[in-house]
């Protein structure tokens, strides 16, 4: 195992030490629980947005907390779910009278802990809803779910819920976009190679030098299929394809496009395929009015991708483009 560490055991604790340090206009990182705010205390009179998971997937979470998207985040160990104890704390920093929405992935360990960490805010009369992300359409349970994963979908799902709770959208009206979104969008993703994690010290999963896995997890938890390695235009196509049938997306839809690198994949392989996914798309009378490439949600070094579609409207649009500004995602400032 090579990695830039010092004690896998210390991995998540010193890394958020320097992500407050090279952040620190933007975002406070607590302690003992671990959380990440928005710089400057709860905005009074404004809905909270929170989300989390387990570390391994940055910028995911912590990457998005600040103006116009998430007001905090709770970082678990790698792979791991954030505590109920974490998400607890996290929901009362950031309460500014308004209530909370708590943006949970569908997995089994996020799902059960964030149930928890809201029944444990609203003993105290917070008042907190969930939205669940839900959007791989890979499988419909794996090691990790009952249910779809939340994948890629969930970068989406926080900016368009945290740019309604920066407009001033009440509690139920911030969920109902939350839900709007999760279920307009979709996604999928592939391996080249498997991640590795710290403290395990070998790769999650094999793969030849000859295959890929189609329909990975973000966690290296299996997909559809191992299948020889094809060149960029033909893995683009077996990820869109299934996307595309699964809403299904048609002609005459806006939407947004997301190629996301899962970590070890170079910024050049990722164009390029986002320049086929775009050229599928035209093909098929869908207009491309909103795109993001690049690394947003990732599984350590994992070579490989996903592929995201967002059906857009004229509001979504509007909360897409509205200013942004946190670690990871910045625009309109």
């Amino acid at each position: 195992m090579k990695k830039i560490i010092n004690d896998p055991a210390d991995v998540v604790a010193e890394a958020l030490t320097g992500m407050a340090l090279a952040h620190a206009d933007l975002i406070e990182v607590h302690r003992d629980p671990d959380f990440i705010t928005r710089r400057g205390g709860p905005v009074q009179g404004k809905v909270a947005v929170v989300s989390g998971g387990g570390s391994g997937h940055e910028p995911l979470h912590g990457g998005f907390v600040g103006h116009g998207m998430l007001s905090a985040a709770c970082p678990g160990a790698i792979f791991t779910s954030p505590t109920p104890d974490q998400i607890e704390a996290a929901t009362r920093a950031v309460h500014g009278g308004a209530g909370v929405l708590h943006l949970v992935k569908n997995y089994t360990g996020d799902v059960l802990n964030f149930e928890t960490g809201a029944e444990l805010a609203m003993a105290d009369g917070i008042e907190v809803t969930s939205v669940l992300i839900d959007d791989d359409v890979a499988v419909k349970d794996s090691v990790y779910t009952a249910g779809r994963r939340g994948v890629g979908g969930t970068v989406l799902v926080e900016k368009i819920a945290g740019a309604a709770a920066e407009r001033g959208d009440d509690l139920a009206g911030v969920a109902a976009i939350a839900e709007r979104v999760t279920a307009t969008v979709r996604s999928m993703g592939m391996a080249l190679t498997s991640c590795t994690v710290p403290h395990a010290g070998k790769p999650t999963f094999d793969l030849g030098e000859d295959e890929m896995e189609i329909g990975i997890g973000i966690h290296g938890e299996p997909g559809r299929e191992t299948v020889p390695v094809e060149r960029a235009n033909g893995i683009v196509e077996r990820l869109l394809t299934p996307v595309l049938y699964d809403l299904p997306f048609a002609s005459g839809d806006r939407v947004l496009l997301f190629v996301n690198g899962m970590g070890g994949t170079p910024l050049i392989e990722l164009y390029l395929a986002y320049a086929h996914a775009a050229e599928v798309l035209e093909d098929r009378r869908i207009s491309v009015e909103r795109r993001l490439v690049g690394n947003y949600i990732t599984s350590l070094e994992m070579q490989g991708m996903s592929i995201t579609l967002l059906r857009l409207d004229d509001e979504l649009i509007e909360l897409w483009d509205a200013p942004v500004q946190t670690p990871a995602l910045r625009w309109g400032r």
